[in-house]
């Protein structure tokens, strides 16, 4: 197996270990100092001392001390200055390593989220082959809705063997068949909220034929695809960013605080919605909140779909309903935008 070279070299100095540090300048020259002037001033005392016992052999403390003084202290800010040179040198040393290591910190996420941007994540690919399953769906319905209208308008037509039978028409000349302008959508039952609760949040994997019949049902809905759309969308920008509901560990709200939000209260009577704790996730989704347009665009649309749907459903629905409803993906997406967009204050 052969060992690829990583393209990122990583800076000289942020792993190693602090080697052993020599005397700098400034302590060679306080070093010096501190020895001429030693020796400077053991010369000199040496010379007075023999010409003061000639003079008088009285010991005087006073005199000591500002001998002392006057020998040491020198000496003293000669290493004091170089103390004060040493630990400014270890400052900038340190100061250099720490923006190395910033650096190699501000690369390493850079790459990552080029390699993360490079592709689509997971739930990305999901919700293509949603879009695509809907898609193919509308079709096919079209399709069935356009035959069957036209064999209701003309039984006769469809009784018809040969263009022989069809009478008032020549022999050897078909009739054309009159395609309706418009599609008039049926009276369809009303969705089922536990249907509906497991649309929104998504199938788990390619193989969940529960929640891809749940999905396709829900779509058929006309106020429903308009929120798993505009959920669609936001989920997809998020996981842009390396954001997945899954990863999401919110706080849940008990269902009387949901019902007090459909009935319009706000403050802190409400401010339990927001249970998102993932500073990464509020802090990502707050930037591109004000920097991308598209992003904040996309997020209100979501807010808005997802306001006007719980008003009605908490109407009819039980307090075990709502609180399915909040673990759904759609829900963690909705405390996350509206703590951040400031929906619950």
């Amino acid at each position: 197996m052969t060992n690829t070279p990583d393209p990122r070299p990583t800076p000289v100095g942020v792993y190693d270990q602090p080697l052993p540090e020599r005397l700098s300048n400034a302590e060679k020259i306080a070093l010096g100092l501190s020895v001429v002037w030693l020796l400077g001033a053991g010369l000199f005392f040496v010379v007075m001392r023999g010409s003061s016992a000639r003079s008088e052999g009285s010991y005087d403390p006073l005199t000591f001390v500002m001998v002392l003084l006057a020998v040491f202290l020198p000496v003293a800010m000669f290493w004091v200055a170089a103390t004060v040179s040493r630990t400014s040198r270890q400052i900038r040393e340190e100061n250099r390593q720490l923006r190395a290591a910033i650096d190699a910190i501000r690369e390493s996420h850079a790459a990552d989220m080029a390699r993360a941007g490079g592709g689509e994540g997971s739930i990305a690919r999901k919700l293509d082959e949603i879009a695509a399953a809907q898609r193919k769906t509308e079709t096919t319905l079209a399709t069935f809705h356009s035959i069957r209208a036209t064999e209701a308008a003309r039984p006769d037509v469809a009784r018809a063997e040969t263009p022989g039978d069809t009478p008032g028409l020549p022999a050897g000349v078909e009739e054309q068949v009159d395609l309706p302008l418009a599609v008039e959508p049926e009276d369809s039952p009303p969705l089922p909220r536990a249907t509906f609760i497991r649309a929104l949040n998504f199938p788990e994997t390619a193989e969940d034929e529960v929640g891809f019949g749940a999905l396709r049902q829900a779509l058929k809905d006309r106020q429903s695809a308009n929120l798993i759309q505009a959920a669609q969308d936001v989920l997809t920008l998020l996981s842009q960013d390396g954001i997945y509901m899954d990863d999401l560990r919110p706080d849940m709200a008990r269902p009387e605080v949901w019902r007090r939000f459909a009935n319009g209260e706000r403050g802190r009577v409400v401010a339990a919605l927001g249970g998102i704790r993932d500073r990464s996730s509020l802090a990502l989704t707050a930037g591109r909140m004000r920097q991308d347009p598209v992003f904040r665009d996309a997020a209100h649309h979501f807010l808005r779909r997802f306001d006007r749907m719980f008003v009605d459903f908490e109407k009819t629905a039980s307090d075990q309903e709502i609180t399915a409803l909040s673990e759904t993906r759609t829900s963690r997406a909705f405390m996350l935008l509206g703590r951040v967009a400031g929906v619950f204050n």
